[in-house]
């Protein structure tokens, strides 16, 4: 077996053995920086806190390119029973940001085997993609204030498509996503007298009605919007006690910003007239917000190139994933792209109890990364 191969399995295992949530990366990072120093000869940088930048210059002036890699994970509990399950209770790598946190690595180890000749090349391991704040936090530092970055990549494990197969799409890739929180505070009274009370349980049932009503879940079309209920609470388990306050949680999501805003008003004005009609109080808060990762017809060209190089399979979507990714806050400000890379037709999804990134896929993203450099950097 190879032996960057088995090494980097090794580390991709042990990443997913310590998961950590976001921005709480502290032994991720640590874990990242003292594989750079021993296999790398890059310029290390601690960031955002618990991020690291790994930067290569060559002696020829060029352009610089960077590739992003998330490194948090998800606060779910892992079903697997294999070596290197999560150690972590309740805390699991369910989205695979192992297996790209591993990719990066491998390129930095193949930058310093094989140097680039012109240019730049920055490796950017983030942290806090899940909760939508790592990237924000990231462009905050000096450094992209003061370097000019030409070309930003990412790529996504995608389960449903053929190992190493390639998934590309220009313009849109993910959609806009927002999260919000709406607390409905109203008055308790005894359940057999609840009209002494306050009870939000009517203003619950029309903002879930709402979320029904507005919903197009058609994300090939150009109106697709989805509004999805999330969490809610309501009153106490005391069944003598007519409920006086309720939480109800939501995510909103559409490929286009200007539905989100129109949405994102609807419901503002639905809360307005609620507070008023159910004599309620009512405070919404907005956050996780997600950026469409809008690609860059220019980088989808080097990725199709550097892919047809390393003679992999093709696929060109024809419409945007319906999940966000904060690397829409990088290419809303920097040319680039992010693209899919297949994790397996029959591989469970993102998201759930029983994922793991396949290990096969892991040197596919490293050449393809190496490859998209020298296609940039020799054009």
């Amino acid at each position: 077996m190879d032996d960057t191969k088995t090494l980097l399995q090794y580390i991709r295992h042990e990443l997913h053995r310590f998961p950590e949530v976001s921005n709480k990366e502290y032994e991720t990072q640590k874990r990242i920086i003292a594989f750079l120093q021993q296999y790398s000869s890059a310029q290390i940088t601690p960031i955002a806190k618990t991020g690291v930048l790994a930067i290569f210059n060559s002696d020829k002036k060029g352009q610089t390119i960077l590739f992003r890699a998330d490194i948090d994970a998800l606060p779910i509990h892992e079903e697997n029973t294999f070596k290197h399950k999560s150690t972590i209770k309740g805390v699991a790598h369910k989205c695979g940001h192992d297996g790209h946190t591993t990719i990066l690595l491998g390129l930095a180890k193949k930058i310093t085997e094989t140097p680039i000749k012109t240019g730049s090349v920055v490796l950017l391991f983030q942290p806090a993609e899940e909760n939508g704040t790592g990237a924000k936090n990231v462009l905050e530092h000096t450094f992209f204030k003061e370097t000019n970055i030409d070309y930003v990549f990412a790529l996504h494990n995608l389960p449903g498509f053929s190992k190493h197969q390639v998934i590309i799409k220009e313009h849109e890739f993910t959609a806009n996503v927002i999260s919000t929180s709406i607390t409905l505070q109203g008055k308790t009274a005894h359940a057999a007298e609840p009209e002494k009370g306050i009870n939000p349980a009517k203003a619950i049932a029309e903002i879930l009605l709402f979320t029904e009503q507005e919903s197009i879940n058609t994300p090939h079309t150009q109106d697709f919007f989805l509004a999805t209920p999330i969490y809610i609470n309501m009153g106490t388990k005391s069944y003598g006690v007519a409920a006086g306050c309720g939480e109800i949680h939501l995510t909103l999501r559409s490929r286009s910003l200007k539905i989100i805003k129109q949405k994102k008003d609807d419901l503002q004005k639905l809360l307005k007239k609620l507070e008023k009609d159910e004599n309620l109080q009512i405070n919404t808060l907005w956050f996780e917000e997600f950026y469409s990762n809008k690609n860059n017809p220019d980088a989808i060209k080097h990725i199709k190139s550097a892919a047809t190089k390393q003679q992999l399979k093709i696929k060109k979507i024809d419409h945007p994933f319906k999940w966000g990714e904060d690397f829409g806050l990088f290419t809303q400000k920097f040319k680039g792209a992010m693209f899919g890379l297949g994790a397996g037709k029959n591989t469970p999804a993102l998201h759930n109890p029983d994922y793991d990134f396949p290990d096969k896929i892991t040197l596919t993203g490293v050449d393809l990364f190496y490859t998209i450099v020298h296609e940039i950097q020799h054009t």
